[in-house]
Parts: structure tokens; C-alpha cells; sequence
């Protein structure tokens, strides 16, 4: 009888919908969650308070992923590639700290890996990569219309033309990682 060996993965990427989205595909990956995090505000905010700018969160999923069949480290390359991790609080049109390029680690082997990660894809970009490295302190779950957006809402307009591309992107980058 086979374990699985579950661990955390809490990211921000721009949109939580285009994370989240992005990670339901991939192998390995049991569960998304959207949320917010990073912030300086007591309390559970609510969207409506993320998107004012002013509670410091970030929009962000954690991942429930099965490290024997995808590696933290596998996560976060894909990660970094299937958003961009040089533009500083803004995600294409999104734009303010919700928006921020994020990797919040739970223990510091996985500190070590997002540095590693990061250093890795530098190459790859012509800009300086931003995304910020913390420690995760509060992870509060987002509302639940914010949940399997996309799966929930293909053909609303923000999905066709900006989810819809990055998921190509993600199935030519990473065809191998997908389910």
C-alpha cells in the first residue's frame, strides 16, 4: 500500500485565478487552494480589501502536492516560468501588491530551494527577477466564488484572454509535468 508524501507549496503569482488554474494540471498536485497572505492587517480580510491595496496580502494558492510524484523544487520552476517573475507588484494588467511575485516557504529547506530556483531561471529573463522570498506566516483561504474560477468560469472574458494563454504556455513549457 502506497503513501502519499503530501507537502505545502504557498506561492502568489499575479491573479489567483491564473495560479490556481496553472496548477490543477499539473501531475502530482492534489489539491489548490486560493488565498491571501503576507498581509498587516488583523483578521481575515476579504477580497474586497486585498483589491483596495491597503491590507499588504498578496493574492496567493497553496499547493497539496505529493513530493514522490513532483519535487518542490519541479513546482516552483514551474512556478517561475508560467508568470513573470521581473515585474515588480503587477501581473500583465493586474497591477498593485496583491499582485506581487511571491514564493512563502514553510520550513527552510524549502527557503533554500526557492533561492536555488530563483538563481536557476535568472538566465532566462533579460530583467532582474523581483519575486519576493518569505517566510509564510497566515494563509487564510479566499471566498468561496474565488475558488476553481477558472474551471468555473472558461468562457468569462478575464479567462479566455489571459488564463486560457498562460495554460498553453504551461502545456509547451512543462507537457511532461501534466495530467
Amino acid at each position: 500500500m502506497r503513501t502519499n508524501n503530501l507537502q505545502i507549496a504557498t506561492v502568489g503569482g499575479g491573479c489567483f485565478w491564473c495560479t490556481e488554474a496553472v496548477f490543477q494540471e499539473v501531475k502530482g498536485v492534489e489539491k489548490v487552494v486560493s488565498g491571501y497572505s503576507g498581509g498587516n492587517v488583523p483578521g481575515r480580510p476579504t477580497y474586497r480589501e486585498i483589491c483596495s491595496g491597503l491590507t499588504g496580502h498578496a493574492e496567493v494558492i497553496q499547493i497539496t502536492f505529493d513530493a514522490d510524484v513532483i519535487s518542490y523544487e519541479d513546482i516552483l520552476v514551474i512556478f517561475m516560468t508560467t508568470h513573470d517573475p521581473t515585474t515588480l507588484n503587477k501581473q500583465g494588467a493586474d497591477r498593485g501588491t496583491q499582485y506581487r511575485s511571491v514564493i512563502y516557504y514553510h520550513n527552510e529547506l524549502q527557503k533554500e530551494i526557492a533561492e536555488i530556483v530563483s538563481k536557476e531561471v535568472t538566465p532566462y529573463y533579460e530583467d532582474p527577477i523581483v519575486t519576493e522570498i518569505s517566510p509564510l506566516a497566515v494563509f487564510y483561504e479566499a471566498e468561496k466564488e474565488h475558488q476553481d474560477y477558472y474551471r468555473n468560469n472558461q468562457s468569462q472574458g478575464y479567462c479566455s484572454f489571459v488564463i486560457t494563454p498562460k495554460l498553453a504556455k504551461l502545456r509547451k513549457l512543462h507537457a511532461d509535468k501534466l495530467k
